[in-house]
């Protein structure tokens, strides 16, 4: 039971740590508010649906990410180390023991219909994650940003992929030391700082 919120943040905690844990269709309603200690008529007036409660708790993870990603970026770095600093911090947290992995590539998975609310939302994230990374990569000079943009991509989810699927044994732990690898061979050498 999540205790001393008011009913809203109740479903909305006990719906998060739930739906991060087990996924969208193992978890039903009744389980959500016997873990928010509410009662189902609490959860249906402030989410309409279920669905809704899926939107609310993307949004959510949507704004706890961005927040995470930008403060991850050292702003005082040059463009190349700020990105490879970016990386470093994926590292940290897909190896972190609490991480389970990224929110958005499981509701593409449980939701692969495409017109589903919750994979729209999932990809739309993923969308702004890749162009955040293109501006990044444009950034440091690499001479196909967008290609290296779309390569960090396939890093990053392939490093919390494995820190679902691995946990503490997981080969996200080599996922800065690959991210340096793939911008050295995109950066021109001309444009990197001496080391």
């Amino acid at each position: 039971m999540v205790p001393n919120k008011p009913g809203r943040e109740r479903v909305s905690a006990a719906a998060a740590e739930l739906f991060y844990e087990r996924g969208f269709h193992a978890v039903g309603v009744d389980l959500i508010i016997e873990q928010a200690g509410v009662a189902k008529t609490t959860l249906y007036r402030h989410f309409g649906s279920k669905d809704e409660l899926i939107v609310a708790y993307l949004e959510d993870a949507n704004a706890r990410f961005w927040t995470w990603f930008e403060a991850s970026i050292d702003r005082t770095a040059e463009p190349r180390e700020r990105l490879i600093g970016l990386f470093a911090a994926v590292e940290r947290l897909a190896t972190d023991p609490g991480c389970l992995g990224c929110t958005f590539q499981a509701t593409a998975a449980e939701f692969p219909e495409t017109e589903h609310v919750g994979h729209a939302t999932a990809l739309a994230h993923k969308q702004s994650v890749r162009a955040r990374l293109g501006e990044l990569a444009a950034d440091t000079g690499a001479s196909d940003p967008n290609a290296l943009a779309d390569a960090l991509l396939l890093l990053m989810d392939g490093a919390f992929a494995a820190a679902r699927m691995y946990r503490r044994s997981s080969p996200a732990a080599q996922v800065a030391a690959a991210a340096r690898v793939l911008i050295n061979a995109h950066v021109p050498t001309a444009t990197r700082s001496p080391r």
